[in-house]
């Protein structure tokens, strides 16, 4: 009971992050909206609206794969896998999350940190004159994202722990067959 605890609080996270990324992709929509409006009935161009839409697709993107590796719409090469069965996939996922996904995640949070902070002490702001200051913030979101994905990482490991061990049930979803 603990294994499926530990999983549904993950995916719990995962799926906020999946909603934080699907309202950040709202804004984005209406940021481009304005910016377009004001570009073409008003002739005014905004740079900081421009790196806005920059800031905030790239918010959406890594927000967003953490719920993709939850509900398993992450890319991944089907060529083998779709066939196996339920334990064999689990086996697969749990050795690619713990020896592929895991590590890069780790490797890309902890150098991020140095990044975002570095940006952050050196009070980096947009190199175009009226782009957007605090360019930390969006450079924080890469460390962020990738703890997450690290995180959501050991959600599928769970997940897969847990069909091996026959405390959950795998998905029944079957791709349609040509």
């Amino acid at each position: 009971m603990l294994l499926i605890r530990l999983e549904q609080m993950i995916n719990s996270f995962s799926e906020l992050l999946g909603k934080t990324s699907a309202v950040l992709f709202v804004v984005m929509l209406f940021n481009v909206f304005i910016d377009v409006v004001m570009r073409y009935l008003f002739n005014d161009v905004s740079i900081g609206m421009q790196e806005l839409e920059w800031h905030l697709y790239a918010s959406v993107f890594l927000l967003g794969v953490p719920y993709a590796l939850k509900t398993g719409g992450h890319v991944r090469v089907d060529l083998i896998y779709e066939r196996q069965t339920a334990k064999t996939k689990a086996l697969i996922d749990m050795f690619g999350s713990l020896f592929l996904l895991m590590p890069f995640c780790a490797l890309v949070a902890w150098y991020g940190v140095d990044f975002a902070k570095e940006s952050f002490l050196l009070g980096e702001t947009s190199g175009d004159p009226g782009g957007l200051p605090y360019r930390w913030i969006i450079k924080a979101v890469i460390p962020f994202s990738f703890l997450a994905m690290l995180i959501s990482g050991v959600g599928m490991f769970l997940k897969s722990l847990n069909i091996l061990l026959g405390n959950r049930q795998a998905d029944n979803y079957q791709p349609p067959q040509h």
